[in-house]
């Protein structure tokens, strides 16, 4: 009925659909346990980790680069599923969260009280929420394994981490 009285309706909702289905998704990468941050603060406190939050968002290219190509990293696999409780946040999404304090926020609001403005955006923090080290952009693995030797070998307690990398060049 609606194409017989719009006939070009059709073919324009067709061609929506197909080219929003083929948008590249830049969710949290397969094979990763990543929790909304909220849980992932609860765990990090019970299993005495830190917490790594990726920030993303559905559309990014950059996001997706990151999860094809450097979350595939075995080295990456490895030290962020034994080093850290690991959260991810939808950059512009509505899923609620309960911060530590009681206030109930969206992961988009989350990204707005952290400064987290572009995506991917990888936050490091402490067992109790406290900011570690923030690293926006597409990260190579061999900088995602930079990143956790500065973290989980408590780099970050004696100097930046572009102290620490200028050290080590």
């Amino acid at each position: 009925m609606i194409a017989k009285r719009w006939p070009g309706l059709a073919g324009l909702l067709t061609v929506f659909l197909l080219s929003w289905s083929a948008a590249p998704m830049a969710d949290p990468p397969e094979g990763w346990t990543f929790h909304p941050l909220d849980q992932a603060l609860k765990l990090a406190k019970q299993e005495q980790k830190r917490v790594f939050l990726y920030f993303g968002r559905h559309g990014c290219p950059s996001c997706e680069k990151t999860n094809r190509e450097s979350f595939t990293d075995p080295r990456v696999i490895e030290n962020y599923n034994a080093n850290y409780v690991l959260a991810y946040a939808d950059s512009e999404g509505g899923n609620r969260l309960r911060l530590s304090s009681g206030e109930r926020i969206t992961e988009m609001e989350l990204g707005v009280k952290l400064k987290v403005f572009g995506t991917p955006f990888f936050y490091f923090m402490e067992t109790n929420g406290a900011p570690i080290l923030r690293a926006p952009g597409y990260q190579s693995a061999d900088e995602l394994v930079l990143f956790d030797t500065f973290v989980n070998d408590g780099h970050y307690k004696q100097q930046t981490f572009a102290e620490f990398k200028a050290a080590r060049s």
